[in-house]
């Protein structure tokens, strides 16, 4: 039978979370400090199980590539898979490659290609790097992990708590059947959303497409994304 907990051992408790909130600040403090450096970059999402002859691995590559020879740098979460990729493709245009990497129970590391890393304790802390410090986003196929940024930056953008930017959605045979489900359920069945809202998703195969997506929205909302 398990113990109930007593009165000492919930002061306990208080008292280490109160110390907790000085490793938070602490954490937010050197992100903000590391990050604040790199100049403009675009967030890259997408799953950490996709293996390198899965077709998006290249895609994903590729796309960063591009994104590094148009001026910006390539944000990841740091580990393997699509962020793998990511890193590699701006390390393949001699760009900023950063990593935002998280320590887990089964040891994540950072991937090879990372020239920018940093490392996190708590997941919110990354995720408020990855909107804070970045241009836009494109989200590969992913998990729960890349649903919850990708949603995240959304929400954001949605209720106007940062400025809009561009997101994009790479593979339309991973993404349809969501963005279908978002505007006949979410958006006509039962207005949880406004129309415009379906406007802030771009969804292409191409790399070419998606890059271009990002340069054409500074360009048609006058705005250079912080050269």
């Amino acid at each position: 039978m398990k113990k109930m907990k007593t009165h000492k051992d919930w002061n306990e408790i208080r008292t280490n979370d109160s110390w907790a909130i000085f490793k938070i600040m602490a954490e937010f403090v050197e992100g903000y400090e590391k990050m604040a450096r790199i100049g403009p970059c675009i967030s890259v999402f997408g799953s950490a199980r996709t293996k390198k002859e899965n077709p998006f691995y290249d895609k994903a590559v590729e796309t960063s590539k591009l994104l590094v020879e148009s001026g910006y740098g390539v944000i990841t979460g740091g580990g393997p898979g699509i962020m793998e990729a990511g890193n590699l493709g701006a390390s393949q245009g001699n760009g900023r490659s950063v990593g935002l990497n998280i320590r887990l129970p089964f040891e994540q590391s950072g991937n090879e290609y990372i020239n920018l890393p940093v490392t996190f304790d708590y997941f919110f802390v990354r995720k408020v790097m990855f909107v804070k410090y970045t241009q836009g986003f494109v989200t590969f196929p992913g998990g729960f992990g890349t649903m919850d940024e990708l949603f995240e930056a959304l929400t954001l953008i949605q209720t106007k708590k940062i400025e809009r930017r561009p997101v994009v959605l790479f593979g339309t045979s991973y993404w349809g059947g969501l963005v279908e489900w978002i505007k006949k359920s979410m958006l006509d069945a039962e207005h949880n959303i406004n129309p415009e809202d379906t406007d802030l998703i771009k969804v292409t195969d191409d790399p070419r497409e998606a890059v271009q997506h990002i340069n054409d929205f500074y360009t048609s909302h006058q705005l250079r994304p912080n050269f």
